[in-house]
This record gives structure tokens, sequence and C-alpha cells, in this order.
């Protein structure tokens, strides 16, 4: 079988995100995952600190994890990744704790919040192209006895999300509406960067 993907530039994605990572092999794609170690924080306080939109923060944190992966693999294109949840202009970071969870998920029960999804791509030194997409969910206004049935369900696979939440598995019983791409809400706007890569030679086109 004729391969759909060129041997070269590698491929690197650079996110410790699972969900990020089954995206993009779920797609066909050979690749390799390194995680960016960046201070996220500090720059989400920086952001915030200057007025700086959610949209430009997230491509701000998607930037700096493919740079700091570039410059150790200039040969290779780097994808760097983020996403933020805005909910009435509120930031939210991933909780530290199931309380913490319990207390984002009480926060957007019955509220429509908004995914900024930012990617960045760089190759040979330099930025070759960002995307940004903001997919916009509606959280149901879920019973006490669901929101603990589901916290008990999931247990500590909810501190890795955002939103406290995973949308592949039973957290897509939290919502009453769903608006842009599935693959973006998990963190990957797939179709955009599917384009870019065809584009840049790295897929058949």
């Amino acid at each position: 079988m004729r391969a759909l993907q060129a041997a070269e530039p590698r491929l690197i994605l650079a996110t410790a995100s699972a969900a990020r990572r089954a995206v993009l092999a779920g797609a066909g794609l050979a690749f390799e995952a390194m995680a960016a170690a960046v201070d996220e924080a500090a720059i989400k306080e920086s952001a915030q600190a200057e007025g700086i939109p959610a949209e430009d923060a997230a491509i701000l944190l998607a930037e700096a994890k493919a740079q700091r992966i570039a410059r150790r693999h200039p040969e290779a294109l780097v994808i760097g990744a983020d996403q933020m949840l805005v909910c009435d202009g509120a930031w939210f970071d991933k909780p530290a704790d199931l309380d913490g969870a319990r207390a984002h998920l009480r926060a957007l029960r019955g509220r429509a919040h908004v995914l900024v999804s930012a990617m960045v791509c760089w190759r040979g030194g330099a930025r070759v192209w960002q995307h940004l997409a903001r997919p916009r969910l509606t959280m149901r206004d879920f019973s006490d006895d669901f929101l603990e049935a589901y916290l008990a369900a999931e247990g500590e696979a909810l501190l890795s999300s955002v939103g406290a939440y995973r949308l592949e598995g039973p957290g897509v019983q939290l919502f009453s509406a769903v608006e842009g791409e599935h693959s973006a809400i998990l963190g990957l706007p797939l179709l955009p960067l599917l384009d870019f890569l065809r584009g840049h030679g790295v897929l058949l086109r």
C-alpha cells in the first residue's frame, strides 16, 4: 500500500495529552510525541496581567511548546497545541483534585463555555503556521446526584482535562449542546491541521 505520508520531515507532537495523541494517531499519521516543559501557569498569569485575550494566550502557550521542542529538533515539523476554557470571561485551569473538579462542574452547570483550541507549527527555527478554533459547549442543568455519580465513575481521569470532563467518554452526558469539530474539543483541530500538512508536503494532496 502506498504511504499517505512523506518520509520527511519527521512529525513531532509537542504534548503529553493522551487525547491529542489519539486524535493524530486515529488519522493515520506517523509521529513522535514529546512533552514540552513550559511554565504554563506563568504564561497565563502574565497574559492576564497584561489584559491579553484568551485566544492570544492560547496561541502563546501552543507556541511555547512547539518552540521548546523545535529548538532540539530543527529538522522536524513540530506541532504545539494548547486549550483554554473560558466561561463568562473567566479562565479555568485543570483541577488539582476531585474537589476542584466538582467545583469546576458546578460552575459550568447550566451554562455555555468556549474551548479556545490553538495550534502552532514550527520548522527550521521558525513558526510556519498557526490556527485557532473556538468550539462552544453548553452543559445541561444536571442534578447533584448525577454529578457525584459522574465524579465517582471517572475519578482522577478528570484531572487531565481543563473542564473536568472527557467528551470522548461519559462526559458527553453532561451536555445539552455541542458546537464545533469534535477533534477541536479534544484539543487538536484536525481538519485544518491536515490541510496545512498537505500544503506543506507532509501528506499527499
